[in-house]
């Protein structure tokens, strides 16, 4: 049995599965490329892969249809939705994935955007750099900005990361409100309806997953339930907000502006009326890149990688209908 991980993998966790399985390691983000299904079902073939580990490359049905040799999957990311398990559990293949992997690196993105909306932080790096600051005292009140402690922050999800934001607000002393239909309380957090939250909040940071209840979550109408000197975070997903109507809301103040890590695509397309906002903070879909991140997937595939191996249950495991099928 061979390992083919194309995911960035931390090297102390690499030279640990090489003492027990052969491994060939190309991750995309060295090569550049993401397999097509019918490509990778052909290498994993021809090499007899048994495990393969993949953070953004798709495994659809003709994977597990084309390559027997298969029997282990790890994804890097909590997400399941570019790999078909269905078709991974019919031909036994286990597949686990790292829940929370990125959570803090997640939840400290979003303090820092929030620091870059509140303190004005990206504005006045431009004023420095463009040669603007001339007059010493005008900083003073032209970036006067505003102190995190003692504000509202709203979270709409209290999953892994939106817990871990929590914990984080609260030591900085922020008032935490949180909106979350399958979490009836967590400690420390006033949970509220959206409504109530938007109204409230000072700053509303959304962490819930992409799915069809939360597509369009944040329209217009809730929109326009915030106040005027709130502003919107959005690190989770592009889906769960209604771009244009933010872009509107934020060009007419009736929000203070608001900060996006995920867009409905890559890249922004020049026409965005998004680019050109003052009052609005992009960042590159970069909430999990950090190297933390990787050593923590690359240890929590790893692990479930050698208990298989063992002939133990994975722990994270998501089809366990496969396990069964497999007889252990």
């Amino acid at each position: 049995m061979r390992a083919l991980i194309l995911a960035p993998f931390d090297a102390g966790v690499l030279e640990l599965l090489n003492e027990h399985i052969p491994v060939t390691y190309e991750p995309w983000t060295e090569t550049r490329r993401l397999y097509a299904p019918a490509d990778l079902a052909r290498r994993i073939k021809g090499e007899e892969v048994g495990a393969v580990i993949v953070e953004a490359d798709f495994l659809f049905d003709e994977v597990f249809d084309a390559a027997p040799p298969l029997r282990f999957v790890g994804i890097c990311r909590a997400a399941t939705n570019h790999v078909d398990l269905e078709a991974a559990t019919e031909k036994g293949v286990v597949v686990v994935n790292t829940p929370g992997r990125n959570a803090r690196a997640v939840a400290e993105l979003t303090l820092g955007l929030m620091l870059c909306l509140a303190r004005h932080i990206p504005l006045a790096h431009e004023y420095v750099k463009e040669g603007a600051w001339q007059e010493p005292t005008e900083a003073y009140t032209r970036w006067q900005g505003l102190e995190l402690s003692g504000r509202v922050l709203g979270i709409v999800g209290l999953g892994a990361v939106g817990r871990t934001v929590a914990r984080l607000a609260r030591g900085m002393g922020m008032r935490v409100m949180a909106y979350d239909p399958y979490v009836q309380a967590f400690r420390g957090v006033e949970m509220a309806s959206l409504e109530e939250l938007l109204r409230e909040s000072d700053f509303v940071s959304l962490h819930a997953p992409a799915s069809s209840e939360t597509e369009g979550l944040i329209n217009a109408e809730r929109l326009a339930l915030m106040r005027p000197a709130a502003y919107l975070i959005n690190v989770a997903n592009p889906s769960l907000v209604d771009e244009g109507a933010l872009a509107k809301a934020v060009e007419s103040r009736s929000i203070a502006g608001a900060a996006l890590d995920v867009f409905g695509s890559h890249p922004v397309p020049p026409s965005s009326p998004l680019l050109c906002l003052t009052n609005v903070v992009l960042t590159p879909h970069i909430g999990g890149a950090t190297a933390e991140t990787v050593e923590r997937h690359s240890r929590m595939v790893a692990e479930d990688l050698l208990r298989f191996l063992e002939g133990k249950r994975p722990r994270r495991l998501v089809n366990p209908q496969a396990w069964r099928r497999r007889g252990r």
